[in-house]
């Protein structure tokens, strides 16, 4: 009963690790959205063609900047988010979905 014990300690223990470490970081997505709102604006609001950001589901957030990273059309702004999107990882995706997501 002892072995099986640890075993799911053990796993409870690398689970919740891994958890952390996949947490977003707020503070870095905002470093990261310095880049972004000369089109989206300072707080998310939006501007002109640009649509909004701000306050948006995080997984909704990363899904279409995941989308646009791999060369997906999204919608009529695509061909213009793609080259931002490229070089992103998907922790910078993240940092940034969680970011926008709590403006």
């Amino acid at each position: 009963m002892k072995p099986l014990l640890m075993s799911i300690v053990t796993g409870v223990i690398l689970t919740a690790g891994m958890t952390a470490a996949q947490a977003a970081d707020v503070e870095a997505g905002q470093a990261k959205y310095m880049a972004c709102q000369g089109c989206h604006g300072p707080q998310g609001q939006g501007q002109a063609m640009f649509p909004p950001v701000a306050g948006k589901d995080a997984e909704y957030l990363a899904d279409v900047m995941k989308k646009y990273r791999a060369g997906e059309q999204v919608g009529p702004n695509s061909m213009m988010m793609m080259p931002h999107m490229v070089n992103l990882s998907d922790e910078d995706i993240a940092n940034l979905a969680a970011y926008m997501a709590s403006l």
